[in-house]
């Protein structure tokens, strides 16, 4: 099976004294349900999974549930003969976003503390916003991506002990060997075409065959474009609107959200779709990253409402939808081609999984840094510039950013194809596979370099 950080998460959480029940947020298809299952079974002798959208479609016996008594009794009607002890029962309610009153319910099942309790769902975002009794002392709510980079690499044989040694050399900033670098470069490459959908990687592992990739990843494609009329039937128009223009907008220079272009009506501005990107952030199928025009830290204090960019969610759906099945685009690095959308969105999609919050640096007079995320070490804003092509050293913009004494900027990074370390004054240049270790750990924030 392919390994995900998540399982480990699962698994402390399942295992300690917390009375929060976990509930694993995330867009569909990025492997919820099996890592789940997979850790359940493993933890537990008794595992209940119960599947709420298939009831919803179906008997319906949780539709109307609104107490412990009624949810407890109807999960007997299912398995019965498995619901024995805490310790060693788990129920498992998989796409909770059906029956939003199941989230209150949770408050109540947490303390009432008669089994062990795990949620998953693909909408929580938009589902918790419209729902009025939110259960927050009661839940752990934590978002699965696709298949970062670094666990792509051990879906394709890489052993942690070469992986380590790499995180290593990252933090004291050495280069890897030649040979080496080839062999990541080529990986990253297939991992542009690939991506970290479980499906999509399964399939080329087990074929290698670009064709099988590239239907995986249409269907799914379509799948998260067609899946707002089931929850916004007001807005699901615009909702595919804004979602089929992502890639388009990627390909402009500035890449943000033009909402004029949404529905082609002049005098539109961006509080006119609010809720559809709302939508799309919230449902994990759209990464957002904010503008800030002041970068002071922390960010999220300067961010801008007017100026937003938008990602696919993952970057082989994006590569599908450019490319299609010609791989050389991406293998070969061929110059007519430019593949700067392609690492943006790689790199958008490796900060979030790692916990990072996404910013950009904007200013009509100074220009645009791609990325701007927080040091809580030094308390202030790291600047990332992603380069695709061999002029990985010309960026006036930065170069304009860490030179304002005003934004007390402390280090900044490069990252492309180059595979030598490099330092100039505050600006350090990496190869673009590093870019898998930069961590922000969630209890103290700490971004690792």
């Amino acid at each position: 099976m392919l390994y995900r950080k998540i399982e480990r998460v699962i698994e402390v959480h399942l295992t300690s004294d917390s009375k929060k029940i976990l509930l694993i947020d995330g867009a569909r298809q990025v492997g919820k349900t099996y890592i789940i299952r997979h850790v359940g079974k493993k933890l537990f002798e008794n595992f209940i999974e119960i599947n709420m959208v298939e009831d919803s479609l179906g008997a319906r016996l949780f539709a109307n549930t609104n107490s412990i008594e009624d949810f407890y009794l109807q999960v007997s009607m299912l398995a019965g003969d498995r619901m024995k002890k805490k310790e060693n029962t788990l129920i498992f309610i998989d796409e909770i976003q059906a029956y939003p009153h199941l989230l209150t319910l949770l408050k109540f099942l947490s303390q009432d503390n008669r089994f062990t309790y795990i949620a998953s769902g693909s909408l929580l975002g938009v589902t918790l916003s419209q729902t009025t009794s939110i259960p927050m002392g009661s839940i752990r709510k934590v978002r699965m991506f696709p298949l970062d980079f670094e666990e792509f690499l051990y879906a394709n044989g890489m052993n942690e002990l070469v992986i380590t040694s790499m995180q290593k050399k990252f933090e004291r900033l050495e280069a890897l060997d030649e040979a080496m670098h080839n062999k990541m470069m080529d990986m990253f490459r297939k991992f542009l075409l690939v991506g970290g959908l479980p499906d999509a990687v399964n399939s080329y592992l087990e074929e290698k065959n670009i064709q099988s990739v590239r239907k995986i990843q249409k269907e799914i494609h379509d799948y998260y474009a067609t899946d707002a009329s089931k929850y916004d039937k007001e807005n699901k128009l615009k909702i595919r609107r804004v979602y089929d223009l992502i890639p388009s907008n990627m390909e402009n220079k500035k890449k943000r959200v033009v909402a004029q272009k949404i529905e082609n009506k002049k005098g539109k501005t961006f509080n006119d779709y609010c809720d559809e990107f709302e939508y799309l952030i919230s449902a994990g199928i759209a990464l957002n990253v904010q503008a800030i025009s002041n970068p002071v830290f922390p960010l999220i204090e300067s961010t801008g409402k007017n100026l937003l960019k938008l990602y696919l969610n993952d970057v082989g759906i994006l590569t599908g939808i450019l490319y299609g099945n010609n791989i050389r685009a991406v293998l070969d690095d061929e110059r007519s081609i430019n593949l700067g959308s392609v690492y943006e969105t790689v790199v958008a999609s490796e900060l979030i999984a790692h916990g990072h919050k996404l910013f950009y640096y904007d200013n009509r007079n100074k220009g645009e840094v791609d990325y701007l995320i927080d040091d809580y070490d030094s308390l202030s804003a790291v600047p990332i510039e992603v380069k695709s092509g061999k002029d990985y050293t010309v960026h006036s913009a930065l170069n304009t950013f860490v030179s304002n004494e005003d934004y007390h900027i402390k280090k900044a990074f490069v990252v492309s194809n180059e595979r030598t370390v490099t330092q100039n004054g505050k600006i350090t240049y990496i190869p673009i596979y590093y870019i898998m270790f930069f961590n922000a750990e969630s209890g103290g924030e700490k971004l690792t370099f």
